[in-house]
């Protein structure tokens, strides 16, 4: 197998801290591990980045490689960082060239892992374990998770609500959660030490948003859209309007000529960003609404209106 930079398998630089390298090894393993990655070359490219991670993330063969590139790593010692204490690998060197990648991946404890057990390994979350681990490995307390269901404007405005929680002991513990500004159907708030008790601590509250609709508002990211009825003259003369947002009645102005369909653009007025960034906007569609019965002098004056304004609404449609 060609001979590859690990600095480059990577995508580090030379001078990358250890913390450094092992997120990008955690990052590639979650993009091409088998479990998650059917494509054909994604196998070849977790077994590269985990032979690079091995030498990389050891001081002594980083060392060594920085030295020697791959010919320095070829004396196989000690066993990878990262999991693989107390274990040993010899591997021949071949022609002074040292290992290839086949060689490292399968001197790898990693080699073997599920997804899930090598991203336990380097310490971060798994996809589907419910514990994690602290630094000295002892498990801490599973996660738990509240669903609960809010208000369109509850979700938009945030709010505070109290949650009463069985502990394991028996008791009852009423919990004040604080929503954030911004949350999505489907979001998750995390409340630190809330959770189960394990033997390494107590695992957090993982409070899961359930968001109802809203009888005229609707949302699109942080923006939110609005159908605005809108007469005939109105649509066709232009005016001044009242619309409901958020924080309140707010004034928009029809311009003349409108067409269903039309968006008008109040800036700021949309919902807020959950991270702190800002808000986003609201928009009211025209909807031209007509009367469901035209009086015999309406019906005169849309007449001699078609005949002295004449126009092909359907000029320029692709049919």
């Amino acid at each position: 197998m060609a001979q590859k930079d690990y600095y480059k398998i990577l995508g580090i630089s030379r001078s990358a801290s250890a913390k450094e390298i092992k997120a990008a090894y955690r990052k590639l393993a979650r993009k091409c591990h088998p479990d998650v990655n059917k494509a054909k070359d994604a196998a070849e490219k977790f077994k590269e980045a985990t032979a690079a991670y091995e030498v990389i993330s050891d001081p002594r063969k980083r060392k060594l490689y920085d030295q020697f590139g791959h010919a320095g790593v070829g004396a196989g010692a000690a066993g990878p960082a990262g999991g693989g204490a107390g274990r040993t690998y010899t591997r021949p060197q071949r022609g002074g060239e040292g290992f290839d990648f086949e060689d490292l991946f399968a001197a790898s404890p990693f080699s073997g892992m599920s997804l899930d057990e090598l991203l336990g390994a380097l310490g971060g979350y798994t996809r589907r374990s419910a514990s994690r681990r602290r630094p000295g490995g002892a498990p801490r307390g599973g996660d738990a998770e509240y669903p609960i269901t809010l208000d369109f404007m509850q979700a938009v405005k945030g709010c505070t609500t109290s949650l009463r929680m069985r502990r394991s002991d028996g008791r009852q513990e009423r919990i004040d959660v604080k929503i954030p500004p911004g949350v999505r159907d489907g979001a998750k708030v995390r409340v630190r030490g809330k959770g189960g008790a394990g033997p390494g601590g107590v695992g957090d509250l993982i409070i899961v948003t359930t968001v109802r609709g809203h009888p005229y508002l609707r949302r699109e990211g942080n923006d939110i859209y609005m159908d605005l009825p809108v007469g005939v003259a109105e649509a066709a003369l232009g005016g001044q309007v009242t619309v409901p947002t958020i924080d309140g009645p707010a004034s928009v102005k029809i311009p003349p000529g409108a067409s269903s369909g039309t968006r008008l653009r109040l800036r700021d007025k949309g919902a807020p960003d959950p991270k702190g960034g800002k808000r986003g906007d609201q928009y009211a569609v025209i909807k031209i609404v007509l009367p469901k019965q035209i009086s015999d002098s309406g019906r005169r004056a849309l007449e001699e209106f078609s005949r002295s304004d004449p126009y092909d609404p359907r000029e320029g449609v692709p049919w």
